[in-house]
């Protein structure tokens, strides 16, 4: 009879606090799991992947001056080009929201969804001083920056007004498709609190006091094959039918007389 190792996991909530993690949640799910080519150069320390139709870009690298992650895609037909960037310790698994709605060849066909929705049913709150919405705790906001000639999203977690109280902010270009931001706010209002190795405890130092975490023992095979299956099920998105477009309502004839 095997007995089944456990292993120590800190889980971190509310989870806009928890750091960055494990890059390869985002970098193995587009290479390995949504066909993303990888550019390595050992000489680099970056990351370079390309999408399959070569429309997207996504680049990682350590900046400590600007963002670590950002993606730039050309313009298709009528859209014209979009970017989004994430800073470095912005949470890997919110960063996938955006990145799977990307791969994702189902979310396309939906209508446009309202990108603040799911964080009003999450309980984010309107701001009184401010446009966008705030969540209840007051240290995660997002807001749709619309003034003359801007057109982008902003999206911050900070544990004071102060510069050193920044945890990671996001941009989003105003050209970027609304159901790819609904992915991102769709992520950011998850409460399910994130897994981090305890050891080191990597949440950032500025956010030890308001983050929650508890550790608590998990199976070893679970925590190691997690990365696996979330490859393995963006692989299969893939495989599974696209839903056709529904067709535009056509109006009954009129009644003659």
């Amino acid at each position: 009879m095997s007995v089944t190792e456990n292993v120590d996991v800190a889980l971190v909530s509310p989870h806009y606090l928890a750091g960055g993690g494990d890059p390869a949640w985002i970098t193995a799910g587009l290479h390995r799991g949504c066909g993303w080519s990888a550019h390595p150069d050992p000489l680099v320390p970056r990351v370079v992947l390309t999408s399959p139709e070569n429309g997207a870009v996504l680049r990682l690298g350590p900046d400590p001056e600007g963002p670590w992650w950002a993606l730039q895609h050309a313009p298709v037909d009528r859209r014209r080009a979009w970017s989004v960037s994430f800073g470095a310790r912005t949470p890997v698994e919110i960063i996938a929201g955006f990145t799977d709605a990307l791969t994702d060849p189902a979310t396309a066909q939906a209508p446009a969804p309202d990108p603040y929705e799911p964080l009003r049913q999450a309980g984010w709150l309107e701001g009184h001083d401010h446009d966008g919405l705030t969540s209840p705790d007051g240290l995660a906001h997002i807001e749709h920056f619309t003034h003359g000639f801007t057109d982008c999203w902003f999206a911050r977690t900070a544990v004071s007004e102060d510069p050193e109280g920044l945890i990671w902010r996001a941009y989003l270009s105003g050209d970027t498709p609304a159901h790819l931001i609904t992915g991102f706010t769709r992520a950011l209002a998850d409460e399910a609190p994130l897994p981090r190795d305890p050891y080191p405890l990597r949440v950032p130092l500025n956010a030890r006091r308001q983050a929650r975490v508890t550790t608590m023992q998990l199976a070893s095979a679970a925590v190691g094959l997690a990365l696996e299956r979330r490859v393995t099920a963006l692989a299969n998105r893939s495989k599974q039918p696209v839903p056709a477009p529904m067709p535009p309502m056509t109006p009954p004839p009129r009644p003659t007389r």
